[in-house]
């Protein structure tokens, strides 16, 4: 049995994007839809018997008509091609308030063939071309489902999330304890789990996370422990396998270097499960760090080198400029010309100046406070060099002075 997993689609992220004149759509939604394209794509053209999406199909709660549209579109292609679909709630997909439908459950209102919405904690028994298989789902879990007002009412945050942990940790040992065990188990879950490596999720999330320990969620009751939530790709367990897909496209440049793609597993006989990562072609972000020196005379053509050594990285990227850079030499910096060498890239997120101020030196021990004027200044001239002599500018000083008396 062969089944694709991805996770934390984030349709509607438009940053860094601009309006594509053939389309009128956003340039980045078009970068998603294309990533997801590629998932679709695959599962068609590979005997996949299961595409599993573990939740946040949209980067808000209410995801405009053109994104469930392009959503849509892609999960009837995979059902008609004969492909089980199955669709976790993330925190994404929830609304804002008790009563709304949740973005994806037009689905099952439509009884759509071959999608399964799994809104709330439970069992669910998916039939596909290779035999049955059991899918345990734990969506994202909202407090007011679960907890009554009475049992929370006199409760610190903290301890609303330590009960929420032990309601979720109960309800999964209970679904655990009527699992079939001749046929394939799989844990769906949208949660944070503890020792995971965090990314540009931190910045979208709607309040602190509950977590659950590692130890709940890898039960050897499942063949695989399909999550989503976090945006970095990882396996947190071989056994049995725990894996976070990630995001299937970079949100901002802490994905930088993350692989973006989904995973793909196949479940045999006794147990025996393989699982491999398959990057898809998301869109490259590149930061170009510059330092120019004390001894530089010209910062732009410091940077025009820069951006040359990365000329291949730069093409249809989303760029950003980081450049060190002295006091004195900031104003010689020529930000048209940097923006004219980074014209084949597809964004430019940012051009930013670290500008380091120079430290005035001061005589040691001495402080202005209190000293005269003519005192202050004989200090300054010996501390400094200059090809005139002091004495005489000592002179003109005292003269101004008293000028500048005798007129008040």
């Amino acid at each position: 049995m062969k089944i694709l997993h991805f996770a934390d689609l984030h349709l509607g992220v438009e940053n860094y994007g601009r309006i594509d004149p053939e389309t009128g759509l956003s340039t980045r939604l078009g970068d998603f839809l294309s990533a997801f394209d590629e998932v679709v794509e695959y599962a068609l053209n590979n005997s996949i018997d299961l595409v599993l999406f573990c939740g946040d199909a949209y980067r808000s709660r209410e995801p405009s008509q053109t994104h469930q549209r392009e959503f849509a579109r892609r999960i009837w292609r995979l059902a008609s091609g004969g492909i089980p679909v199955f669709l976790l709630i993330g925190n994404h997909d929830l609304p804002s308030a008790i009563g709304r439908a949740t973005t994806m459950e037009i689905f099952d209102t439509l009884a759509i063939r071959n999608v399964t919405v799994a809104n709330r904690p439970g069992t669910y028994r998916i039939e596909t071309k290779d035999g049955p298989l059991q899918i345990v789902a734990l969506p994202w879990a909202r407090r007011s489902a679960l907890m009554t007002r009475e049992e929370t009412k006199n409760l610190t945050f903290d301890e609303v999330n330590e009960r929420l942990e032990e309601i979720l940790t109960e309800r999964l040992a209970f679904e655990v304890e009527a699992l079939d065990p001749g046929l394939p188990a799989i844990l769906a879950a949208h949660v944070l789990v503890y020792g995971a490596r965090t990314g540009s999720e931190r910045s979208m999330m709607m309040g602190r996370d509950y977590v659950l320990l590692p130890s709940v969620v890898a039960n050897p009751a499942f063949d695989y422990i399909a999550l989503g939530h976090i945006h970095r790709p990882q396996v947190l367990s071989q056994n049995p396998p725990v894996v976070y897909p990630g995001s299937l496209e970079r949100i901002d440049f802490s994905e930088e270097e993350d692989s973006k793609g989904f995973f793909v597993v196949e479940i045999g006989q006794r147990g025996q499960v393989s699982f491999d990562f398959h990057p898809v072609k998301a869109r490259p972000f590149l930061t170009i760090k510059v330092n120019v020196g004390s001894q530089e005379t010209d910062p732009t053509s410091a940077v025009l080198r820069a951006i040359s050594r990365q000329e291949a990285k730069v093409t249809d990227a989303i760029v950003r400029v980081q450049v060190a850079i002295p006091e004195r030499l900031e104003g010689l910096l020529q930000e048209g010309e940097i923006r004219k060498a980074l014209k084949d890239a597809h964004f430019i997120a940012a051009i930013a100046r670290d500008v380091e101020r120079e430290r005035r030196p001061r005589m040691p021990g001495w402080s202005a406070e209190g000293v005269a004027p003519l005192d202050a200044l004989k200090v300054y001239l010996s501390s400094k060099k200059t090809s005139l002599d002091p004495k005489v500018l000592m002179e003109y000083a005292e003269r101004l002075i008293q000028e500048s008396r005798a007129e008040q």
